[in-house]
């Protein structure tokens, strides 16, 4: 067999549908084997389109039962039908009705698009393009329809029958064990924003009013015996619509909301319009069965896709290259919600270390492109961390250029001024520009180039003269030579050595200076003495900065700046100067580890008790992913494993007393009630951080403590922290804990999701001989999303030695499960693929090795579209 070269879409060639489709009403009668499919479509030529032009209908893998137009059967010689397409030759010059009927085996279907099973449940997945599965249709972002929707099924499997919209009827079909119900949706919508759900379903629920008087009936439905924990999702469904209210100004505008968990599921959850699906490991929740980092996890997706509603349901895309325009901002919005629910500044550097971890090496790589793509072969490639990730950083600097009240004034501009349409990103910046008359023409580069930015920055002191002088030069590597300057708020302050000075410049406004052209400067007066710069505070933009500041340097912001974040990139930053040092040298020695770690020993006799959220990020190191992006080229994973191990040791041995001390002081009073919020979580992740470091000083006593911990815990969270712990100290104990969790958790999938990932994770030449033997184990299963990446997944990303083994059995490792998944779910081969993302970098031994695995895969006959795009580009780039 030969894989087709899937064609190339491009932005430029975006032309208005020949045809609109304002209403849809489908019967869809659930089968296991054989649901049969009604769409009574009202079309009418678009003013806008080629007059005379066909009806070109897309399809996937369907089959034609019938076909009519204005209710009259059509001859043969009228259309032509694929499992592709649907062409009439020769429709109607003005309004008419055309009835299509199909029929699809959602148990057969394992690439969980269009309309599937799981676990007995009937559920849909449509976006991108996964409603042309179910019938065909014009399917694209821009056609937008009310939709009615009746739902049958036989009562006994599926006594809930849930659409979007509002619940209008509900009955049983005479003379039969089935039953129905139809919803409507008033509210105009592509066809991605469809879903039915139908099966046997748990259910929490509450009432809701909204700030326009509007009772809604909440509900969150999950597997029977499930309902209890689905309480947490149920409470963050309503603090997001409380929040959108006060915070947007934006009110829900249907009766219903509800939420579906599902067990087998492609992504983390959709946003369909008053029907969100979701992945059940976003809304399944309770103490002895969730960690504290899967609560947040919950309330953000929650949130997440209930924010969709406006940004991204209300106004939606006019063609997938505007991705970033619902995925970006609602991003952006989520972790707004988050830092308010939560702690600001530690959700801040969560979120950067995500971008830095996800976006920065995709930047750096050969599937690189801009946050809006010019061109791509697949859609389902581009949900990406430059899409999403960087997608909010760029909405998050337009309000940092504006300013506060500015931004939420040109947010209901574009809200009001869109409402109902398919918008663009010109649209979006339109808003604001004529919110504050502010041309943004410069700005909108940041959405069409690839590359991170690397801004050098040197500092001049004059003593004589008292002022201080600060030049900034931006360049933009892989951007292209004709790449104009960005667009780039720095945020800055500037540190004294007994902290904040007073530091004026016309140019500063409310703390930001503007960095607009390719080299620029900023004087500053009345400065007494050399000042440490304190610069893109909070991370205000997403750059790479190279300034030459000394390790005491650093550590000055570490203990008088006044920006969280920077207090933490400054020992991030120590951390980062010594483990590139050691791991290119390959030294024994590493230079001002004695510095940093006293540097951590003051701070934490300081904020540990405080704020121990926060000094638990201080805990960690770069990842072995940071410190190789940072290094960028002939990088050895080995090299910088062994440095980062030497630098935690040396950390521990200095930490370890002290940490055991604070542990014990930040332990919970016994018999304490749980609690998910951030000051409980926060403690427990700076005792589970400090246990970590214990261990690594002193493995034997880090032993034993873990085994205490996971014997006594009485979360979820302690006790997985534990294990996690205890799993990178072979022995015996390690391997009958693992055995003892197994059997206590072999009923719950996603607590065996976490058992997977911790296995997949240890950095030991025998990982890839246990992953062999946990693809076997009855808890793992190829055709479920969650348990592949759980340890296939985790394995690529999470454990650079065995990934990136010299001898080439990692890469193969996941280039085999690429191929044998691409044959049943070609998005998450496609996903998994991505992993080989840096693989130029590399050093030449491993990089032969990886082209090798990656040319083996694309030279695969039969590839999906999916996974050909993913290796053609990784080869190509």
């Amino acid at each position: 067999m030969r894989t087709e070269t899937p064609p190339t879409i491009r932005l430029q060639d975006y032309r208005p549908s020949d045809h609109l489709i304002d209403r849809v009403d489908l019967d869809i009668r659930l089968d296991p084997h054989a649901s049969r499919i009604t769409a009574v479509l009202a079309l009418r030529p678009n003013p806008a389109g080629t007059p005379g032009a066909q009806l070109v209908l897309d399809g996937d893998e369907l089959g034609l039962v019938g076909l009519a137009l204005d209710g009259k059967a059509l001859p043969a010689e009228a259309y032509a039908a694929t499992p592709a397409g649907l062409t009439l030759h020769a429709p109607p010059q003005g309004p008419f009705t055309l009835t299509v009927e199909t029929v699809v085996d959602p148990t057969a279907n394992t690439k969980l698009m269009g309309l599937y099973r799981s676990s007995g449940v009937y559920c849909t997945q449509c976006e991108a393009d996964g409603f042309r599965r179910i019938t065909y249709f014009l399917d694209r972002p821009d056609i937008l329809s009310v939709y009615t929707t009746r739902i049958e099924a036989a009562r006994e499997e599926a006594p809930v029958l849930l659409g979007n919209g509002n619940p209008v009827e509900t009955g049983d079909v005479p003379g039969t064990d089935r039953h129905y119900a139809i919803w409507q949706d008033p509210h105009p919508k592509p066809a991605y924003l469809f879903a039915i759900v139908g099966g046997r379903l748990g259910h929490v629920g509450r009432s809701f009013v909204t700030s326009e008087g509007r009772e809604v009936a909440l509900g969150v439905y999950v597997e029977p015996g499930k309902e209890a924990r689905a309480d947490y999702a149920l409470d963050a469904v309503a603090r997001s619509m409380t929040w959108d209210e006060e915070v947007f100004g934006r009110a829900y505008d249907l009766d219903v909301f509800n939420v579906v968990a599902v067990s087998d599921f492609n992504m983390g959850a959709m946003e369909n319009k008053g029907l969100n699906i979701f992945n059940d490991k976003y809304v399944l929740a309770s103490p002895e069965t969730a960690t504290d980092a899967d609560y947040a996890n919950i309330e953000a997706i929650i949130a997440h896709e209930y924010f969709h509603n406006w940004s991204g349901n209300r106004v939606t895309c006019r063609d997938w290259f505007q991705l970033c325009l619902k995925e970006g901002l609602t991003v952006f919005r989520d972790q707004e919600f988050s830092s308010d629910m939560r702690s600001r500044a530690v959700h801040r550097i969560g979120e950067v270390r995500t971008l830095r971890a996800r976006q920065f090496p995709e930047d750096a790589g050969p599937l690189a492109h801009p946050v809006r793509p010019k061109h791509y072969a697949e859609i389902n490639n581009f949900y990406t961390a430059t899409v999403y990730e960087k997608g909010a950083e760029i909405v998050r600097m337009l309000k940092t250029l504006i300013g506060e009240a500015a931004f939420r004034n040109g947010m209901d501009r574009y809200f009001s001024e869109n409402d109902g349409t398919a918008a663009t990103v010109e649209d979006f910046l339109a808003a604001f520009a004529t919110e504050t008359g502010r041309d943004l023409a410069h700005f909108a580069q940041w959405y069409e180039r690839p590359s991170t930015p690397r801004i050098a920055v040197s500092g001049h002191y004059d003593a004589t003269a008292k002022t201080y002088r600060l030049d900034f030069r931006q360049t933009r590597p892989g951007a292209g030579a004709d790449a104009p300057p960005l667009v780039i708020p720095v945020a800055l302050g500037l540190i004294g050595p007994d902290g904040p000075l007073t530091a004026t410049n016309a140019r500063v406004r409310d703390g930001v200076f503007v960095l607009e052209s390719a080299e620029d400067s900023l004087t500053f007066e009345n400065i007494a003495a050399q000042p440490v710069p304190s610069l893109f505070r909070d991370f205000s933009a997403p750059v790479r900065v190279e300034m030459a500041l000394s390790d005491a340097e650093q550590l000055t912001l570490l203990r008088h700046d006044t920006d969280a974040f920077n207090r933490w990139e400054s020992a991030q930053r120590v951390a980062l100067r010594i483990l590139i040092e050691a791991a290119r040298s390959g030294s024994e020695t590493l230079d001002g580890s004695e510095g940093l770690a006293a540097a951590l020993a003051a701070f934490l006799d300081g904020e540990a008790l405080r704020d121990p959220a926060f000094a638990a990020l201080m805990l960690a190191l770069p990842s072995e992913g940071e410190v190789a992006s940072e290094i960028g080229a002939n990088i050895d994973p080995d090299a910088i494993f062994s440095a980062r191990r030497r630098l935690r040791q040396a950390l521990a041995a200095r930490l370890r007393d002290q940490l055991a001390v604070l542990r014990e002081q930040l332990a919970d009073p016994a018999g304490a009630a749980f609690s998910p919020a951030a000051a409980a979580a926060g403690r427990r992740a700076f005792r589970n951080a400090a246990l970590d470091l214990i261990a690594v000083a002193d493995p034997e006593r880090g032993a034993a403590l873990a085994r205490e911990q996971i014997a006594t815990a009485a979360t979820m969270t302690d006790r997985l922290a534990g294990l996690a712990t205890l799993a990178q100290i072979p022995g015996e104990a390690r391997e009958a804990e693992l055995a003892a969790f197994a059997e206590l958790y072999a009923d719950e999938p996603l607590i065996l999701d976490k058992w997977l990932a911790i296995q997949a994770a240890i950095a030991e030449d025998d990982t890839i001989a246990r992953i062999g033997r946990l693809q076997r184990h009855p808890a793992f299963s190829m055709t479920n999303p969650n348990r592949v990446r759980s340890l296939v997944g985790v394995f690529s990303l999470a454990n650079p030695t065995q990934f990136n083994r010299v001898d080439g059995a990692g890469y193969a490792l996941v280039a085999d499960t690429v191929l044998a998944l691409d044959k049943r779910n070609p998005q998450i081969a496609a996903r998994l693929l991505t992993a080989f993302g840096s693989w130029r970098q590399l050093e030449p031994v491993r990089r032969a090795a990886a082209e090798a695995a990656l040319r083996g895969i694309a030279s695969a006959g039969g590839l999906s579209r999916d996974v050909a795009d993913i290796a053609g580009r990784s080869l190509a780039g």
